[in-house]
């Protein structure tokens, strides 16, 4: 839609004219009357034709995802080329509003000053705790959840009246399995939500997954976590893979003997790379060329985890918010891919720029270095 606004100086140059105008011809001086009102007509359609230019330009065009660092929880801003926003989770509460605070400063890095949608994949307090600080920063427009929470006890019941507090002030949308988030610009496909899985593949998907054979199903976690909302985001040519922290028997319904999400460009690691999730099964039938882990310094960022990203067919790099300190150095990516190397840091982001041909970039501020990966 295009602005309902014209430049200050084209209002007062229209009004005034035609003011002009006519009071000239009040005064009966028809030619300078006239002259007025040519200036008149020129100016207004400069001003129609700067309504047809901001109708034709849309906010961009490309896809922005910011994945930000709020120390082992998790944030990640998705921004439309529409302008619309998707923030999938709000990070911590407490430490002094530091999760809300990198929030709103990735927001405004790009250009984002209300979240459309606020997707909460469940109730743990590293992904649903910054709720309440966050909505005293930002407009919240609409919350996304998978409905009530599973857990009990009191610090489960407080955290979650906590979040529903503010949810209550905004509009509320229960995603289920097979549901489509209406953002424009994004195709957001739900594939797993308060336990429930898709019931069949996704376009293109369905193959035989060879990592499946002789592969029993994993015990049932009875957790939030296996209620995650999980999803597959599509732009153009470019498809990525966000399944919160969806656990290892919930990954193998969604992979298990086929694959129902087909492949992806970028895997939005699970779980900040515990080895709770992330199995070989869906790793591998994902079949990602980039892994983005929003691990802390001391959480996540598993060994076995990574030795299987490392190993799975057609992944070119591995992307973490930190440096994991019991990982150690072999199970680490290289400096360039690591938002974070200090254990007490600034909180840096990765920016992933996407083009509707597939092609993106994902660019470090910490130290500038950024890689590109051609569409395919």
């Amino acid at each position: 839609m295009g602005p309902t606004w014209f430049p200050h100086w084209l209002q007062n140059g229209i009004y005034l004219s035609l003011r002009y105008a006519t009071a000239i011809c009040s005064g009966k001086h028809i030619a300078f009357a006239a002259h007025a009102t040519i200036l008149a007509m020129r100016m207004l359609r400069l001003a129609a034709l700067l309504a047809g230019l901001a109708v034709a330009l849309p906010a961009s065009s490309k896809l922005e995802i910011y994945c930000i660092d709020v120390e082992g929880g998790k944030a990640t801003l998705w921004v439309s080329p529409s302008g619309e926003s998707m923030l999938v989770d709000a990070g911590w509460p407490g430490h002094n509003h530091r999760d809300a605070e990198r929030i709103a400063a990735a927001a405004k890095a790009a250009g984002v000053k209300k979240i459309d949608y606020l997707v909460i994949t469940h109730y743990h307090s590293d992904h649903v705790g910054g709720v309440p600080q966050l909505a005293e920063k930002m407009k919240i427009r609409t919350f996304v959840d998978h409905g009530p929470n599973s857990e009990t006890g009191q610090p489960a019941e407080v955290l979650f009246g906590e979040y529903a507090r503010f949810r209550d002030k905004g509009e509320h949308l229960v995603a289920k399995a097979g549901d489509k988030l209406p953002i424009k610009g994004l195709d957001v496909e739900i594939v797993s939500s308060d336990g429930a899985l898709i019931a069949s593949p996704l376009a293109g998907a369905g193959q035989p997954n060879p990592d499946c054979n002789g592969l029993a199903a994993p015990a049932p976690d009875q957790t939030e976590n296996a209620r995650s909302i999980g999803m597959v985001v599509t732009y153009g040519s470019f498809r990525a893979v966000d399944l919160g922290d969806l656990t290892k028997d919930k990954e193998y319904g969604l992979v298990c003997p086929a694959n129902k999400l087909g492949t992806v460009d970028l895997f939005m690691v699970s779980h900040h790379g515990l080895d709770q999730s992330n199995s070989a099964a869906l790793v591998h039938a994902v079949h990602a060329r980039v892994a983005i882990e929003n691990n802390g310094a001391h959480k996540g960022g598993s060994p076995d985890v990574w030795q299987i990203l490392h190993d799975s067919p057609g992944m070119e790099d591995i992307w973490q918010l930190h440096y994991s300190v019991p990982a150690g150095k072999d199970r680490n990516p290289a400096d360039p891919f690591l938002a974070n190397i200090d254990e007490i840091c600034q909180g840096q982001w990765l920016k992933v720029t996407v083009e509707k041909d597939g092609a993106f970039e994902i660019y470090n501020p910490r130290n500038k270095y950024a890689k590109k990966y051609g569409g395919r």
